[in-house]
């Protein structure tokens, strides 16, 4: 597999290990229609390259991903476009969960609503010292997408899922490892940890620890499929009330929403 590089993300493999980075800098790499279909098809490629054995999901410049791009919400309005959207993240997000690769995520600066879902997606999440996670969409009054629920409930159990998504505050890493969000907290350079992670891995019988992955997503995929369909028909519903529209228009406005509970 020879390096591959696209305007919004990156993909290049080196000694088995493909690494998938998220490059929209400028803002926080959230994510747009293009960014999205650009995820997919890096996805696909790991998918089908028997020389990947690890992915490591990253974001370039000061974060791991602020979520959904804001611009991209407010231009897709009409129905057959949030159809088309909420597909797309289904697909990456089936496929990401599918991956016949081990997959870490590298947490850096935020990772937040529909990045802090990607971000879960992986098996094995570690975050730097100075980043900052949040499953932030009840801010503009949203329900988490990108199978959040799902990933959630996996990692905390339905109580602490739903406290998490309900109250929307930002964690620091070590709120976040202390409840099982995440799996480890660098104590050294992201870089560093995330390398550790890899030698220890490269070490031991991949092959079978993907096919313990694999049986383990068949077991649940079904489950993943509903909660995405589920996620796409709430998040429409959202998207038609007075709460949504007073907090996009507080996030643009930078100032604290008024919600009414309609």
């Amino acid at each position: 597999m020879t390096t591959e590089q696209v305007e919004k993300v990156f993909l290049h493999m080196e000694e088995r290990v493909a690494y998938l980075t998220l490059n929209r800098p400028d803002s926080l790499n959230s994510m747009d229609f293009d960014m999205l279909n650009e995820i997919l098809h890096s996805l696909k490629a790991v998918a089908a390259n028997d020389e990947v054995d690890i992915l490591v999901l990253a974001g370039s410049g000061r974060a791991f991903s602020a979520g959904g791009d804001i611009k991209t919400m407010l231009s897709s309005t009409d129905d057959h476009a949030f159809e088309h959207v909420m597909g797309l993240i289904s697909e990456i997000m089936k496929t990401l969960y599918l991956l016949p690769k081990l997959v870490i995520s590298a947490i850096h600066g935020p990772a937040a609503g529909l990045g802090l879902s990607f971000a879960l997606g992986a098996d094995y999440v570690i975050a730097d010292r100075l980043s900052s996670i949040a499953m932030n969409f009840i801010r503009i009054g949203l329900i988490p997408d990108g199978g959040a629920h799902f990933f959630l409930e996996k990692r905390l159990g339905e109580a602490k899922a739903k406290h998490v998504i309900w109250e929307g505050k930002q964690l620091s890493p070590g709120e976040a490892l202390h409840i099982g969000l995440i799996d480890e907290v660098a104590e050294e350079e992201l870089q560093t940890a995330v390398l550790h992670k890899l030698k220890k891995w490269k070490k031991r019988p991949i092959l079978a620890m993907i096919q313990t992955k694999s049986i383990y997503n068949q077991m649940h995929l079904q489950e993943l499929e509903r909660i995405l369909e589920l996620e796409k028909q709430g998040q429409q519903a959202m998207r038609n009330t007075k709460d949504h529209r007073e907090g996009i228009q507080a996030f643009l406005e930078k100032r604290k929403p008024m919600f009414t509970g309609e």
